[in-house]
C-alpha cells in the first residue's frame, strides 16, 4: 500500500515521536537501529521531512531530530502525503490513468470507499498518540 520509503518515513516518525516526548533528541544512528532501516537512507527521508517542517532538528553534537508540540499532531496521512503523494487517497484501483466517476474501472464504487476508509483512518492517527503503546509493548516498530 504504500512505498518502502514511506514505510521507513512512518516508522521513523513513530519512533522519534516516542523518545523525543520527554524533550530528548534522536540521532539517525538510535533511529536506524530502532526501526531496522539503512542509515543513509532514513537520513534523507528526515532530511525531506524536515524540510516540509513535520519534524525539528538540531545539528551539533547535542543535537537530533525531535517533534515539537505541533509535530505531535500531525497525522500519518500527512506524511504519506509528503512521501508519496495523494495518490493513496485520489487514485485508481486498478491503476488506470482515465478512471472516473463518469468513466469508472470494474472496482471504481467499491475501491472509493475503501480509498476514503483508509484515508480517514491514517487522517486520525497522530504522531503522539502511538507512544504509550509502544511502551507498554503492545505495538512494535520493528521486526
Amino acid at each position: 500500500m504504500f512505498s518502502k520509503t514511506c514505510e521507513y518515513a512512518i516508522r521513523a516518525m513513530i519512533f522519534i515521536a516516542q523518545k523525543s516526548k520527554d524533550g530528548s533528541k534522536v540521532g539517525i544512528k538510535e533511529i536506524a537501529k530502532g526501526i531496522d532501516s539503512p542509515e543513509h537512507f532514513i537520513a534523507k527521508i528526515l532530511q525531506e521531512l524536515g524540510r516540509k517542517r513535520l519534524l525539528q532538528s538540531v545539528k551539533g553534537p547535542n543535537g537530533g531530530f525531535y517533534l515539537d508540540d505541533e509535530s505531535l499532531q500531525c497525522s500519518l496521512a500527512d506524511i504519506v502525503k509528503v512521501v508519496d503523494g495523494d495518490k493513496l487517497f485520489t487514485g485508481c484501483g486498478l491503476g488506470l490513468k482515465q478512471c472516473s466517476e463518469t468513466h469508472p474501472c470494474p472496482i471504481h464504487h467499491e475501491f472509493r470507499s475503501v480509498r476514503k476508509g483508509i484515508q480517514t483512518m491514517l487522517e486520525n492517527a497522530k504522531l503522539g498518540a502511538f507512544t504509550e503503546e509502544l511502551e507498554k509493548s503492545l505495538t512494535f516498530l520493528k521486526r
